[in-house]
């Protein structure tokens, strides 16, 4: 198998990223101080303007029960009829991995930056947060599921302004990393050739 987040060298580092299955994660995960500089990490992004249009949320172990309230609660919300497998997955989902970080989009409307670039700085964000805590010794996952898209969630846990970009979970493999499917290199680049599209 190959060596998944290679810390030999920045480069190898980041030829062998691999995110984790936040269900598969195990403690420990972050402690106070190494959570600390991750999420500083995380917020050196591109970011025209300096709008800083992120904010992060950590949500500590003794919380994971209120998370999940907050869920089945915005899940029945939206599907009055939602039954008892889709409430343990809601259960499942709050309560995976030893650290979680929401990380949210705060698009600032009244300056002249377009908000897909604010966007785009928050998934910035949102990654660095990744590479941070994989460079720090541990795997991460990015998720988002209904949730990240549930208005009753953003009601619950959102402040004014603010949108999921994701949950990021974090944490020690609790099963060996596997590689997923890249993309063909000579599909996705090309070359221009000076010509403009017809």
């Amino acid at each position: 198998m190959s060596q998944f987040n290679d810390l030999s060298s920045p480069l190898r580092f980041l030829e062998t990223r691999r995110s984790g299955k936040p269900r598969d994660m195990i403690a420990p995960g972050p402690d106070a101080n190494e959570l600390n500089r991750i999420l500083t990490i995380a917020a050196r992004v591109p970011d025209h303007g300096k709008v800083a249009p992120w904010r992060f949320m950590v949500v500590p172990p003794e919380r994971r029960g209120a998370l999940n309230a907050v869920l089945d609660a915005a899940y029945l919300e939206e599907k009055p009829g939602a039954g008892r497998l889709e409430l343990e997955a809601n259960a499942q989902f709050a309560q995976q991995a030893p650290t979680l970080v929401i990380v949210f989009t705060k698009v600032d409307p009244a300056r002249s930056i377009p908000a897909e670039e604010q966007i785009a700085s928050a998934a910035c964000a949102a990654m660095q947060m990744e590479n941070a805590a994989n460079a720090s010794g541990y795997v991460s996952g990015w998720l988002t599921g209904w949730a990240a898209y549930s208005d009753a969630v953003h009601r619950r846990l959102a402040q004014p302004g603010e949108r999921i970009a994701g949950f990021i979970f974090m944490g020690t493999p609790g099963k060996p990393l596997e590689e997923r499917p890249r993309p063909d290199m000579t599909e996705i680049v090309r070359t221009w050739d000076g010509t403009a599209a017809q």
